[in-house]
């Protein structure tokens, strides 16, 4: 079973940098899809950037397109978030979780497609 550990957040000023990692506790993290999601205080989760089980597809947020960029090292069973450019909006708890459906060859955005989430990492910008 996939257990997902997020490290990595931090305070930093804004146009800062923070890299976020998602380590992988079980057995099967290689099969899934995995994603970073954040959750501002007062508002629902949102999908931040996701990575397919091949490598092959990345999506992003519009939001955080072109400062932010996810990749995935199987051989350390860890997904990266290198976050550049923050900016305060940026604050939240980072969380990553799993596809539900294990080698889907394309990323779903919606929350309800996302399983065995992490406990969450703090990132604030300051202005």
């Amino acid at each position: 079973q996939v257990q997902l550990v997020e490290s990595g957040g931090g305070l930093v000023q804004a146009g800062g940098s923070l890299r976020l990692s998602c380590a992988d506790s079980g057995r099967t993290f290689s099969s899934y899809a995995i994603g970073w999601f954040r959750q501002a205080p007062g508002k629902e989760r949102e999908f931040v950037a996701a990575i397919t089980w091949t490598y092959s597809n990345t999506k992003y947020a519009d939001s955080v397109k072109g400062r932010f960029t996810i990749s995935r090292d199987v051989s350390k069973s860890t997904v990266d978030l290198q976050m550049n450019s923050l900016k305060p909006e940026d604050t939240a708890v980072y969380y990553c979780a799993a596809d539900i459906v294990p080698r889907r060859s394309v990323v779903v955005t919606s929350t309800r497609f996302w399983n065995f989430w992490g406990q969450g990492t703090q990132v604030t910008v300051s202005s």
